[in-house]
């Protein structure tokens, strides 16, 4: 061997020794044949510890001493059966792997066709750190676009495209459904009497007693000022009067506090139900129609398009 290619790997060794990054090389029958400090860091032990230690040997090291890799396992050996099926199927293989102090790090793994395999691991914990960030910021944009501030249930835009999906699904199945239009009653006279934030404790609080009174499944959201929407998804006529009255009720016979008052809120409702083909503008405008039937009969009231038009 000529005299320079002695340096290179004896400079090489050096360098993998002191490297930030984890080297190790297993045989063909996956033993430890050797491995730089940086390595075996990330299982908490040192070179003597794990020279000449199987693969899955040191995994159970792990595993027993809850220090290195975090297991998504009740079981080592289900975990090591597990990953026995992804190991040396390919030359090469990229993976992600996060430990149990909450470090990540990149692993690849490379085979030489005498079968032994080099082993690299580099941290990325900053990246995952600022990954989990992004993702975090994204969702609070995502869920700021589709939600109403103020009463934190859904806004104008996401109740209308939810409504729209559910809609043409209950038409598939050829289920009904019913669209309420709820509107609070002489509420500018809260805002003028009590000032615009009693105004948006009644909101919320109105939103909250509203969520209350539905089932999980149906879809519930502010369309605008105090205007609300209830889709209810294979409903009846019958249902959804009832529905209908235990949303009146429970706002009319329980006063909310805002402030230093406590106020008397109503709401009027209009309840629009499917027939055929129909779409959202179309059950809107019914709707609304029938909400505007109900303030005219006297508010604190629920009015049925369906009875309007027959």
């Amino acid at each position: 061997m000529p005299f320079s290619q002695q340096i290179f790997q004896q400079k090489l060794l050096e360098f993998i020794e002191v490297c930030s990054d984890g080297y190790a090389i297993l045989s063909a029958d996956d033993k430890m044949l050797g491995c730089n400090q940086a390595f075996c860091d990330i299982f908490y032990q040192d070179q003597r510890t794990i020279q000449d230690i199987s693969f899955n040997d040191l995994m159970r090291l792990s595993y027993r001493e809850g220090k290195g890799v975090r297991f998504e396992a009740d079981n080592i050996e289900e975990w090591l059966a597990q990953a026995q099926q992804k190991r040396r199927q390919n030359p090469f293989r990229l993976f992600e792997v996060d430990l149990t102090d909450g470090r990540w790090f990149l692993m690849s793994e490379q085979i030489l066709p005498s079968g032994e395999m080099l082993i690299q691991a580099k941290e990325i914990t900053k990246q995952k750190v600022l990954e989990h960030q992004l993702y975090s910021k994204v969702e609070s944009l995502s869920e700021l676009a589709l939600t109403d501030e103020l009463t934190k249930v859904a806004n104008r835009r996401c109740f209308v495209d939810s409504v729209e999906a559910e809609l043409a699904r209950c038409q598939r199945s050829d289920k009904p459904a019913a669209l309420l239009l709820l509107d609070l009653d002489f509420f500018k006279s809260v805002n003028d009497s009590y000032g615009h934030q009693a105004g948006d404790e009644v909101l919320k609080a109105t939103a909250n007693r509203i969520k209350k009174a539905l089932r999980e499944y149906d879809i519930f959201g502010r369309i605008g000022g105090e205007e609300f929407a209830v889709f209810l998804s294979e409903t009846d006529p019958s249902t959804a009067l009832h529905v209908a009255e235990r949303i009146r009720v429970i706002l009319a016979d329980y006063p909310i506090k805002a402030g230093v008052a406590e106020l008397c809120v109503t709401t009027s409702i209009g309840i629009a139900l499917t027939h055929g083909e129909s779409n959202f503008e179309e059950l809107y405008l019914q709707a609304d129609s029938a909400l505007y039937m109900a303030k005219r009969n006297g508010r604190n009231r629920a009015e049925l398009f369906a009875l309007l038009s027959e």
